[in-house]
């Protein structure tokens, strides 16, 4: 019921009946709003009794963390000035918190079976999104047929949809961390409007209007696929976050595989049309599932809603959240700022985190010129239709889910666990061991396919034996970097992890524009031998 109660679906049904349904402990029982009260004055105390460099390990900054510790520098010397006045507002100010550590409310405390059932719901929604950008390429040469256009102008299709979820996170990431908002209106509302924006795709009339809403549709549709990692950071505990991550990131790697799979029999039998279809279905399932079961995963918008709920009971508007004190002193131009700015600042002008970024870009960038060759190496070369041509992916989508990340997860438990301490902190260096292997098996996986995939006489399974050492390098590359990102810049890890979406995407975006080309021009094999030296 607390489920039900917390998803979009119960606010409406407390909005209509007048609160008189689904309602919370403090409405049922009006004294008890007591045991969430805690001065400010408590609240600072406690703050100091924690050290700053411990802060740092305790959770992953968000750009409205980032913009707060922002203006409090910039404001350390007003605030002594004023610091009468501010002793005053501090006793008329009441903070209401969680109801003692064991507050069934905190996300950190549900019951494992609904965190895994919540977690589930941010991975589906993460799946019906990811696959959007590759089950459009199996009809590429449909909508070169309808619209009359060439074959690079058609992979538009695809590269402004992955360019559109590039830049989306600098808008709803810092939107999904505003205490009033959160994270499930986020989740919930971009996707019913990239729902019905896909009805636009479908019907498009001209191709000007069909390279619209596919840039559109992954502009509106990109929360998840920034600020999943941090839902996952909201409801486990540093023990269990980084392999709930690194689930959440096998959703988003098998999504670009499962797509030419699932829209290659539908762009065989119905053309290209069905894709996008096919990727309505999956979006207004995930929808449906979303509105009435995902509740709020973000505290500080639970505590918002809940000194909210207070203030109505008591009619007295003092109370508030730690977080509505805090954003109250944030200025619009850290937020800004911090959303905006530092995510290239720290992408272009840090070089370890830049030439890391620019790694997994070109990685990114590779897997998607992969979206156009499969299609050369197993429908003109073995003659594959279109449909089989698909089901070429699974060997990555394999050795992904059944290889790479169970091995990781032996690596990280039987090993790496080693090396944390008591608080579960641990050296950004020690995320990257794994990553070794990875940079092996990547120039083997590709001199590989090329080389055996240019060939007719060679049976069609070696080069997916192949793709399956990319899926290898790629996802311990992918999840090592991503872990060393977070770990090493704590306080700026939403505009660092920001920065290489943007960077990646771009890349990804970009390359298949002229792959096709490549491919055909050079031939599979040099092609592919380009690719290694550039990844090298």
């Amino acid at each position: 019921m607390e489920t039900v109660r917390d998803s979009a679906f119960g606010k409406l049904v407390r909005i209509f009946s007048g609160r008189r349904w689904l309602r919370y402990p403090e409405e049922i029982d009006t004294g008890m709003w007591t045991e969430y009260l805690r001065t400010e004055k408590q609240v600072k105390d406690e703050e100091a009794a924690v050290s700053d460099s411990d802060q740092e390990n305790l959770g992953l900054y968000t750009v409205l963390s980032q913009a707060s510790r922002s203006s409090r520098r910039v404001s350390s010397s007003s605030t002594v000035r004023n610091e009468g006045a501010d002793r005053v507002d501090s006793r008329a100010e009441m903070v209401i918190d969680w109801r003692g550590p064991d507050d069934p409310e905190n996300p950190q405390n549900w019951s494992t079976f609904k965190k895994l059932g919540v977690s589930s719901l941010i991975w589906l929604l993460t799946f019906s999104i990811y696959i959007g950008s590759a089950i459009y390429t199996p009809g590429i040469t449909g909508v070169c047929e309808q619209f009359g256009v060439s074959e690079v102008a058609a992979t538009l299709g695809l590269t402004l949809f992955v360019l559109g979820y590039g830049l989306g996170p600098m808008v709803w990431s810092p939107l999904s961390e505003l205490p009033a908002i959160g994270r499930s209106p986020t989740y919930v509302l971009t996707l019913f409007v990239f729902v019905f924006l896909e009805f636009a795709v479908i019907y498009a009339t001209n191709f000007g209007m069909l390279l619209a809403f596919r840039f559109l549709t992954g502009f509106i549709g990109s929360p998840a696929l920034a600020t999943g990692a941090a839902s996952m950071g909201d409801i486990w505990n540093p023990r269990l976050r980084d392999y709930m991550i690194i689930i959440w990131g096998a959703f988003a790697i098998s999504a670009p595989v499962l797509g030419p799979l699932v829209g290659g029999f539908a762009a065989q039998a119905e053309g290209w049309k069905w894709t996008i279809w096919q990727l309505l279905w999956v979006s207004a399932f995930a929808f449906v599932l979303l509105f009435f079961l995902l509740p709020e995963t973000y505290a500080p918008n639970i505590l918002y809603r809940r000194a909210r709920r207070i203030r109505k009971i008591t009619g007295n508007s003092s109370y508030k959240c730690e977080a509505e004190i805090e954003i109250s002193h944030v200025k619009p131009k850290d937020v800004l700022f911090e959303a905006l700015i530092r995510p290239f600042q720290l992408c272009f002008l840090e070089p370890i985190v830049f030439i890391m970024n620019l790694y997994i870009a070109l990685i990114y960038g590779i897997l998607y010129i992969w979206f156009e060759a499969f299609p050369i190496v197993f429908s003109e070369i073995h003659g594959f239709n279109t449909g089989e041509s698909g089901l070429a992916f699974l060997g990555i989508l394999v050795s992904t889910c059944c290889i790479t990340i169970p091995c990781y997860f032996y690596w990280k438990y039987k090993y790496q666990s080693k090396h944390f301490d008591e608080n579960w902190n641990i050296a950004p260096e020690m995320q990257l061991p794994p990553a070794c292997v990875g940079c092996f098996a990547l120039p083997i996986s590709l001199f590989w396919f090329g080389w055996t995939g240019q060939f007719a006489s060679v049976h069609w399974i070696v080069p997916i034996i192949a793709s399956m050492f990319f899926a290898v390098g790629g996802c311990l590359i992918f999840n090592c970097i991503f872990c060393y990102q977070a770990h090493a810049y704590p306080k700026f890890a939403a505009s660092v992890l920001a920065g290489n979406d943007f960077l990646r995407s771009s890349f990804g975006a970009g390359f298949p524009l002229f792959a096709s080309a490549m491919f055909h021009n050079l031939g599979v094999g040099w092609a592919f031998w380009e690719e290694v030296e550039a990844g090298e």
